[in-house]
């Protein structure tokens, strides 16, 4: 029995489907969300095609309730595939043409909790640049009234308040109002995060695919919580390199003539999650230069630049998660890898 494949170009409102008849003939209709999912719940299971884009995990979540099979196709493939100038319908044909090619890499659909999970850590993301903005706003306004204080949020925001009554004589009264209620917005933002992280660290406890991670050296809650949200199903790649691409901690590649050459790191995918992943290897670098280990890492650094070996132990780190999630293994820091026959 053939499956049939459908390409849907998703919107908010009006929605395009595409597919072909087991007799050959094809269709190119457009219909409103509602209609869209009454037409597809009286089908017969198919494949369900569209690109990973706005609301995308949720129409995987639907459709999967109602007996398909859905594919996320990243955007950046399936724009080759667009023949004529860009509409609905030609989308939604080049959405159906690209899930015919072989090999078609494809994105994991996350389930609802992941997807909570990642907007925690935007809220946090952003309350973080907030903070940061505040803290250094109140400075160099304070910095323009003869008033100097240290570098960094916890060292500047604490001289800040110790010295309220310095500033107090500086600072003129028609400012003085507004420099406490930046000092309530900074608190403010201080315990919004508290609270994020509360939530965050909560979820990672209960999820088996965090602690399982946990116990990679340069991982914490923050990066465990983020990896498991944003990758969804680790099974879906092929191998941990596969994953690292997705991560963009591997070398961009150009070559011709039967030459490759390798750049610097392609940054693909989310950054958010592959600054957490270096920053943890950064510490790790450093922990064992203190305790004088990790041959491998040192031996690196006699030949590369402290950044690119940096991001060479978060690629490590990337396809160790990769393994643990994918095969269900518990970390072995002494485990060694045999190359199959």
């Amino acid at each position: 029995m053939n499956t049939t494949t459908y390409g849907l170009d998703i919107a908010k409102t009006v929605f395009q489907l595409y597919w072909v008849e087991p007799s050959g003939k094809y269709f190119n209709r457009s219909f409103s969300r509602a209609k869209l999912i009454e037409f597809l719940a009286t089908r017969e299971p198919g494949r369900v095609v569209f690109e990973a884009c706005g609301s995308a995990h949720w129409w995987a979540r639907r459709l999967r309730a109602l007996g398909h099979e859905p594919v996320l196709l990243h955007a950046r493939y399936v724009r080759p595939f667009v023949q004529t100038n860009k509409t609905d319908a030609a989308d939604a044909k080049a959405i159906w043409t690209a899930a015919q090619q072989p090999g078609m890499p494809v994105v994991a659909a996350k389930d609802e909790s992941q997807q909570s999970v990642l907007v925690l850590h935007g809220l946090r993301m952003v309350r973080m640049k907030m903070r940061t903005m505040l803290i250094n706003q109140l400075r160099s306004f304070l910095f323009e009234f003869g008033l100097t204080f240290p570098k960094g949020a916890c060292a500047g925001l604490h001289e800040i308040v110790e010295r309220m009554a310095e500033i107090e004589q500086h600072v003129p009264p028609m400012l003085l109002e507004f420099v406490q209620m930046q000092l309530q917005s900074i608190e403010r933002a201080e315990e919004e995060v508290a609270r994020l992280d509360q939530r965050i660290e909560a979820w990672g406890r209960q999820n088996r695919s965090c602690r399982a991670i946990l116990a990679i050296p340069g991982i914490g809650m923050l990066t465990a919580t983020a990896m498991v949200a944003t990758i969804g199903d680790a099974r879906t790649f092929k191998s941990g390199r596969q994953l690292a691409a997705y991560l963009g901690v591997v070398p961009k590649q150009t070559g011709t003539g039967g030459k490759v050459r390798l750049g610097g790191i392609s940054k693909r995918g989310d950054p958010y999650l592959r600054t957490l992943l270096i920053h943890g290897a950064r510490v790790v670098l450093s922990h064992l230069r203190r305790k004088n280990q990790g041959s491998w890492s040192e031996t690196l650094a006699q030949r590369r630049p402290t950044n690119v070996v940096a991001v060479a132990m978060a690629n490590k780190t990337v396809r160790t998660v990769w393994a643990l999630l994918a095969h269900e293994r518990t970390y072995d820091r002494d485990y060694v890898s045999v190359r199959p026959a």
